[in-house]
């Protein structure tokens, strides 16, 4: 009898665990995915918060050496369609002529960046020398947006500290080269991003290219599929 007594207790022992850490986990799952807001915190805040831990994939996608007459307007307007917003490093020995593309990218919301007057290894000019070109690709940006760039992508990303410490901009380099310049097919780009991508990612592309442009395109296609949403290099180093 007592036996048996012992054996009844001992399962309603085993019972009532199981039902305690059954409790306990769905407590625990609901607790981890509750956001604990301030109780004044603005709308502004709230939606920084809320997507800070809605696990968005966000990835930009940039673009060197244009503008380009007929290739970057293209792009714009597959971009428009798509209501994507993207980065655009221009090189400044390319502008003249084109300076309504220019306006368009700032009209249509996506982010102008300074990528040098020429294509030059600016770490091997003379230090003024290369500040005096990204100056005046500044000045040629500014002059038809009213902004002046607050981004820079040094030409092949090669930078130094003395650079870094004078000319007091954010530079930006990239994690998924897509090779688009040397391949210049849009197929094996589109592998290229969509093999590699991941969120937070900057990849980098170029508006110089016919195959750039309807690889871009695509890819933006497959990945929005993916969940993916695509913002500015901005957008995407804030957050």
């Amino acid at each position: 009898m007592k036996m048996k007594w012992k054996v009844l207790c001992f399962l309603a022992v085993l019972i009532l665990d199981g039902f305690l850490c059954r409790t306990m986990y769905l407590s625990y799952r609901e607790t981890k995915e509750t956001l604990f807001i301030p109780a004044d915190a603005d709308g502004e805040v709230i939606d920084d918060i809320r997507k800070q831990f809605s696990g968005e994939k966000l990835v930009a996608l940039t673009f060197d050496d244009g503008p380009h007459s007929t290739y970057t307007k293209e792009l714009l307007d597959g971009l428009r369609e798509r209501g994507v917003h993207a980065t655009f490093f221009l090189l400044g020995e390319n502008i003249e002529g084109k300076e309504d593309i220019v306006k368009q990218m700032q009209e249509d919301g996506h982010l102008i960046g300074n990528h040098g007057l020429t294509h030059i290894l600016m770490s091997r000019e003379n230090t003024n020398q290369a500040i005096i070109q990204i100056e005046e690709n500044n000045k040629k940006i500014q002059d038809i947006t009213g902004k002046r760039p607050e981004y820079l992508r040094p030409p092949f990303g090669y930078w130094n500290d003395e650079l870094e410490s004078t000319t007091h901009m954010t530079v930006v380099l990239w994690n998924v080269d897509t090779l688009d310049w040397k391949l210049q097919n849009s197929r094996k780009v589109v592998r290229n991003i969509v093999k590699q991508v991941e969120p937070g990612d900057i990849i980098l592309l170029h508006d110089i290219f016919p195959t750039s442009v309807k690889a871009a395109l695509e890819a933006i296609d497959t990945l929005q599929k993916q969940g993916y949403t695509f913002v500015t290099v901005e957008e995407l180093l804030v957050d």
